[in-house]
């Protein structure tokens, strides 16, 4: 679930358009067990796909965030306007008003629970018409398409969780 709060609203909820955050562990090329972050557009938004793009870049660039700049590290940039919310069974990644709740896999959990960490890549491309969010399948070509990341903010964020 994904809600804006009206306050300091930059960029129209109608030009965002659908947003969905996918969680999965993965290894990196060194062999490394991460837990990633994909947040993107379905490019539904009010002016098209173009649009959308636009809208999330505009969104990312206003939070700070370069694109395709390589790899930002939330923890050395305290004031950023990005955070991770990590309790049992779910948790909540913000970026600037935007709040966008979801349920990770299990596996995911742990592997935050262990690093303290996510490696969030937040893309302004769409993702790809005609197929569905979560499919392991395309979620491996979009994450491996070279131009859909070089356009993407990457962002390595602490998870916070709530303390007793």
């Amino acid at each position: 679930m994904t809600s804006i709060s009206p306050e300091t609203q930059s960029v129209s909820t109608d030009d965002l358009g659908s947003l969905v955050v996918q969680s999965w562990r993965g290894t990196t090329p060194e062999g490394n067990d991460v837990p990633y972050l994909l947040a993107c557009s379905l490019g539904d938004g009010a002016n098209g796909r173009e649009g959308t793009a636009k809208a999330i870049e505009h969104l990312l660039l206003g939070a700070g965030l370069p694109l395709g700049e390589g790899l930002v590290d939330a923890a050395q940039r305290p004031s950023l306007p990005v955070s991770l919310l990590v309790v049992p069974g779910s948790a909540v990644l913000t970026v600037q008003h935007l709040k966008s709740q979801f349920v990770p896999p299990q596996t995911w959990l742990e592997a935050v629970g262990e690093l303290g960490f996510a490696y969030l890549i937040f893309a302004t491309r769409p993702w790809p018409e005609g197929t569905e969010p979560g499919d392991a399948e395309a979620l491996a070509a979009f994450t491996s398409d070279e131009d859909a990341m070089a356009t993407a903010a990457h962002v390595v964020l602490p998870a916070r969780s709530l303390r007793s």
